[in-house]
């Protein structure tokens, strides 16, 4: 679909707002694009969050591809692809549903735990199970959360993001 000039110049002029954000240090500038005016409606902090959050996406494809076995497909034909991919997907909602839930029990915010290490750590449920254990799933994970590494450990970049972020966004003291 090829756009006019007119229709180009409509849609540039009826709802963009180019919102400019500085960041500290040598950090460049980096450069929003909104349909939403009213600063009230959506705050510059806001606008940066949703940035970040939509990265997300992308770590879930991630996700299923490596970690999930996705890249891979086990059948040529059309019905096994689906299958695949359908079954893949139903799985990781439930490894996010599970994620949830330990982040709940540990009090901890879910982008705090290690999807990966809860994926790994159900290799250990399993066995519970075969030894005739009945154990209920996140309490399991849960009691051994420092043994099976599901709470990511704070790194110092992250340290100096979250520094950076309070410096830009808290507000100045009025003198």
């Amino acid at each position: 679909m090829r756009l006019s000039l007119w229709e180009i110049t409509v849609l540039i002029l009826v709802s963009i707002q180019l919102d400019w954000f500085q960041s500290y240090g040598e950090q460049p500038w980096y450069q929003y694009l909104t349909n939403v005016l009213s600063p009230k409606q959506l705050s510059a902090e806001e606008v940066c969050d949703l940035y970040r959050r939509r990265w997300t996406i992308e770590e879930a494809f991630l996700l299923t591809k490596r970690l999930l076995g996705l890249a891979y497909l086990w059948v040529g034909n059309k019905n096994g692809v689906q299958i695949q991919i359908i079954c893949t997907l139903i799985f990781y909602t439930v490894l996010n549903q599970l994620v949830g839930e330990v982040a709940i029990s540990l009090n901890q915010p879910k982008e705090k735990i290690s999807v990966e290490m809860v994926f790994r750590s159900l290799y250990y449920v399993a066995k519970a199970i075969a030894r005739g254990e009945k154990p209920d799933t996140v309490t399991y994970l849960t009691e051994r959360a420092k043994l099976f590494g599901l709470v990511k450990a704070e790194r110092k970049r992250h340290r100096e993001k979250d520094a950076l972020n309070r410096q830009i966004w808290e507000p100045l003291p009025l003198s």
